[in-house]
């Protein structure tokens, strides 16, 4: 074994059967007298690297949403919900899969003098909100689900810029709570409750929900007007 002194860099052999194996000695350099350490324990060899098994599939990617459909999709004058809308008049966007209950709303919002739309799926309503900002929605919190804490149309309303979102009266209809509940109302972030049992009242319960509504930001709107704001 050849060793090499750190000190004064002199060079020199060491039999090998004199050499302790598996241990760390030292010994002194014969020219400088310096103290000369020397490993001789096996050096471990790196792990290899883990390889994934033959089965193993590649973790996915961020599953595509709904949003992101709607988002990237190029513009389609087809996807307008209207070709022109007079000044002055109101709009509503229908979103109900139960062709009764949309039956009974649809009567309710021509009567309050609604002109209404109705989408087949939360992707069609979602694109037709691209083009429009509707007066008011009508939704059935199972439009287009069966988890209705995952109502795609729902979670878009909720992360529209508030200035958008306070000229949009939202109903919910639903069978889990009760109508005019308000707290239910400010947890789900909608304007009002409408319990499908009460679907028959529906014009006066949105007459009445829209007019405490207008009347609420009133005072804000009139404000905003004044100041340049809108």
């Amino acid at each position: 074994m050849e060793v090499i002194c750190k000190q004064c860099q002199s060079k020199f052999k060491i039999p090998n059967e004199k050499i302790p194996k598996g241990k760390i000695f030292s010994l002194t350099c014969p020219k400088c007298n310096n103290k000369i350490s020397i490993d001789t324990r096996p050096v471990a060899s790196p792990s290899p690297e883990k390889t994934p098994a033959v089965s193993a599939k590649p973790k996915p990617g961020r599953e595509k949403t709904i949003f992101d459909e709607v988002v990237s999709g190029t513009y389609n004058a087809s996807e307008k919900p209207f070709d022109f809308v007079e000044e002055g008049v109101k709009t509503a966007l229908l979103c109900e899969s139960d062709p009764d209950i949309r039956a009974k709303i649809r009567m309710a919002l021509e009567k309050i003098k609604y002109n209404t739309i109705e989408p087949k799926s939360a992707v069609e309503a979602l694109k037709q909100m691209r083009f429009h900002v509707f007066d008011l929605v009508m939704l059935n919190e199972l439009f287009d689900t069966q988890d209705p804490d995952k109502n795609d149309v729902l979670k878009y309303m909720a992360q529209l810029a508030m200035d958008t979102r306070r000229n949009i009266f939202l109903a919910l209809v639903t069978n889990r709570f009760r109508t005019m509940d308000s707290m239910m109302a400010f947890n789900k972030s909608v304007n009002i409750i409408v319990n499908v049992n009460n679907v028959d009242e529906m014009q006066k319960i949105l007459k009445s929900g829209v007019a405490d509504n207008t009347e609420f930001y009133y005072v804000f709107k009139e404000l905003i007007a004044k100041t340049g704001n809108v």
